[in-house]
C-alpha cells in the first residue's frame, strides 16, 4: 500500500515537468501559427542582429508574441481562480462567472463602449479596461459586504449573491444594449464574445501588477486550501484559519480575473473545466493542482487563439466561441464517464 501511494506521489510530481514542458512547447509553436506564415530563419537572423528589419520579425514580435502572452496569461488565471472558487466555496462548478466577478466588468465594459462621454484613459489603460476592471472591484466589494458574517464569510451566501448579482448584471447588459446607438452593438458584441486581437505589449504589462498580486494571495494559502478541500471542521482541527483563507483566495482570484476580463472579454469554460481536467490527471494536491492550471489552463487559450485565427483565415472566430464549443463538450464527457 505505501508502495502504491509513493509511485502516484512520484507520478504526480513528475507530471509538474509535463505541464511546463506542454506550455513551452505551445509558447514557443504558436506564434509562428497565423493567417501570414513566418520565416523562422529571418526572425532568427534578425534576433541575433538586435534589429527588426523584416516584416516576418515585425509580425512576430508586435503581433503573435504579445498575443499569446496574453492569451496565456489569461487561461492561467481563469483556470488557477476557477479551482480556487471550487474549493472555497465547495462546488464543484464555481467559477468567476459564478460569483458575479465577470459580470461586473462586462456591465463596466459595456459602459466604456455605449457611452462615449464615460471614456477615460489613465497611461496605457484604456477606459473599457478602466471601466470593466471598476465594475467587477464593485461587485466585489458587494459580494463580499453581503457575506460578511462574525465568525467569518459565508460560503452559500456568497454563492447566492454572485449568482443573483450575476443574473442583475446580466439585465444591465440588456438595458445598456437597449439604450445603445446601433452601430455601437457591434463592439459590444465582439467584447462578449473574448477577443485576443493586440498589438504590442501595452495590454499585458497593464494587466500584469494586478495579475501578480493576485495569484500571489492565492498561492501563499495552496496548503491551507488543501486542508480546507477536506472540510472546514478538518481544517479547523489543523489549526487552519478558514475565514482568513478564504477572503484573502476570494479577493486575489477577483482581482486577477478582473485583470484579464477587462482586457481579453468574458471567455467561458476554462476555469470550469481546466481545473477539473488537472485534479483527474493529477490527483488532489493543490500545490501540482494549481500549478497544473496555471500551464494547462494558459497553454489550453493560446491553442483556442491559434486554431481561431487560422480555421478560416484571414478572418477570426472569436476565441470565446472555440472554448465554448471544445470546454462544453469535455466537460459533459467528464460528467458522463465512468471512472
Amino acid at each position: 500500500m505505501k508502495t502504491t501511494k509513493l509511485i502516484k506521489k512520484t507520478l504526480s510530481f513528475h507530471g509538474v515537468y509535463l505541464y511546463i514542458l506542454f506550455a513551452i512547447l505551445v509558447i514557443l509553436f504558436c506564434p509562428l501559427i497565423g493567417a501570414e506564415s513566418l520565416d523562422i530563419k529571418r526572425i532568427i537572423q534578425d534576433l541575433q542582429n538586435k534589429s527588426i528589419s523584416q516584416i516576418d520579425t515585425n509580425i512576430f514580435i508586435y503581433q503573435r508574441l504579445p498575443r499569446v502572452l496574453l492569451a496565456f496569461i489569461t487561461g492561467a488565471v481563469l483556470a488557477m481562480s476557477g479551482n480556487t472558487f471550487q474549493i472555497i466555496l465547495r462546488n464543484p462548478l464555481a467559477t468567476p462567472y459564478t460569483l458575479g466577478v465577470t459580470g461586473g466588468a462586462a456591465v463596466g465594459a459595456y459602459l466604456a463602449i455605449a457611452f462615449p462621454f464615460l471614456h477615460l484613459t489613465i497611461g496605457k489603460i484604456s477606459s473599457v479596461q478602466f471601466m470593466s476592471m471598476a465594475g467587477a472591484g464593485l461587485i466585489v466589494v458587494l459580494i463580499y459586504t453581503a457575506s460578511r458574517r462574525k465568525k467569518g464569510l459565508s460560503m452559500n451566501t456568497m454563492l447566492l449573491a454572485g449568482v443573483t448579482i450575476s443574473i442583475m448584471c446580466g439585465a444591465f447588459i440588456l438595458l445598456i444594449r437597449y439604450l445603445t446607438k446601433p452601430h455601437l452593438l457591434v463592439s459590444l458584441d465582439r467584447w462578449t464574445m473574448g477577443r485576443l486581437d493586440t498589438v504590442g505589449f501595452d495590454c499585458f504589462y497593464s494587466i500584469l501588477p494586478l495579475v501578480i498580486c493576485g495569484l500571489i494571495l492565492i498561492a501563499v494559502h495552496i496548503r491551507s486550501l488543501n486542508h480546507i478541500a477536506l472540510g472546514e471542521e478538518m481544517a479547523l482541527g489543523h489549526g487552519v484559519d478558514v475565514a482568513c483563507v478564504q477572503k484573502y483566495c476570494f479577493i486575489g482570484g477577483s482581482i486577477a480575473t478582473a485583470a484579464v476580463v477587462s482586457v481579453v472579454g468574458p471567455i467561458g469554460f476554462i476555469g470550469l473545466i481546466i481545473p477539473h481536467i488537472v485534479r483527474k490527471m493529477s490527483g488532489f494536491d493543490n500545490r501540482i493542482v494549481m500549478f497544473g492550471c496555471f500551464c494547462l489552463g494558459g497553454a489550453f487559450l493560446v491553442l483556442c487563439d491559434a486554431l481561431a485565427r487560422t480555421v478560416i483565415a484571414p478572418t477570426e472566430i472569436p476565441v470565446g466561441v472555440i472554448t465554448a464549443l471544445i470546454g462544453g463538450p469535455c466537460f459533459i464527457y467528464l460528467l458522463i464517464k465512468k471512472d
